[in-house]
């Protein structure tokens, strides 16, 4: 059995690692769960406060921190980052950016972050572009939560067409999120972002983003590591 701790951007990733990837891995004996990544904290009052990246460092010290409260060789760690906005202090983001190939740069990317951690036990996930794009697998969808939008999800669908959701591109206006809410001005993340692609399926999902599909592939076949290993 495998405990598999996820680090998660914000709180729509949370909410899918807990609401869909869970149950899926269960079957695998991966028992996941997640917690946004550290944001800030007050000290003097207590509480921490997660969700969204603001930099890299502040990432890295939580995984780690985590990595250390969690030394059981059969816990396991892994990261749901999106790459658009991704902090460009993130290790090798400049060498990364260079490459027209988005795979390439996530590839790049998810690379150092592994060899930044230094652990065994971590799976580094970088989403291409962000979580949108497995919305824009089949928008069809989104009538589950926006019921009076018939002609702005009809755009959406014709807008995707037959490309790959992983490679909608990131730019300011024209990002996966960009898109949906330029259609649908109401959309947010939260609960409809995670039920509208638990709609979808993780078979379609699997289907249509490879990088996507690969993650889960490697969470799927993750194995105990044996005692005297290093984490």
């Amino acid at each position: 059995m495998i405990r598999l701790h996820v680090t998660a951007e914000g709180q729509t990733e949370q909410a899918f690692v807990k609401s869909v990837l869970a149950p899926h891995l269960a079957q695998f004996d991966v028992f996941a769960d997640a917690r946004c990544v550290l944001t800030s904290k007050d000290n003097r009052a207590a509480k921490e406060y997660r969700g969204g990246m603001t930099n890299y460092i502040k990432a890295k010290n939580d995984i780690q921190q985590w990595i250390k409260e969690d030394k059981d060789p059969n816990s396991h760690f892994t990261t749901m980052f999106d790459l658009y906005a991704l902090p460009d202090d993130f290790p090798c983001f400049k060498e990364a950016k260079k490459k027209p190939d988005p795979y390439q740069c996530v590839a790049i990317l998810e690379g150092a972050l592994l060899t930044d951690l230094e652990s065994r036990r971590f799976t580094p996930y970088i989403q291409l572009h962000e979580f949108e794009a497995l919305i824009l697998v089949d928008p069809q969808h989104l009538d589950w939560e926006y019921l009076d939008h018939g002609t702005p999800i009809k755009n959406l669908i014709k807008m995707v067409g037959q490309q790959n959701p992983e490679l909608i591109n990131d730019g300011p206006t024209t990002a996966p999120s960009k898109r949906i809410l330029a259609e649908i001005p109401e959309y947010g993340k939260g609960r409809s972002a995670v039920s509208v692609v638990s709609k979808i399926g993780l078979p379609k999902l699997r289907e249509k983003c490879a990088h996507f599909d690969d993650w889960i592939r490697r969470l799927e076949a993750l194995k105990p590591i044996q005692q005297g290993h290093s984490v």
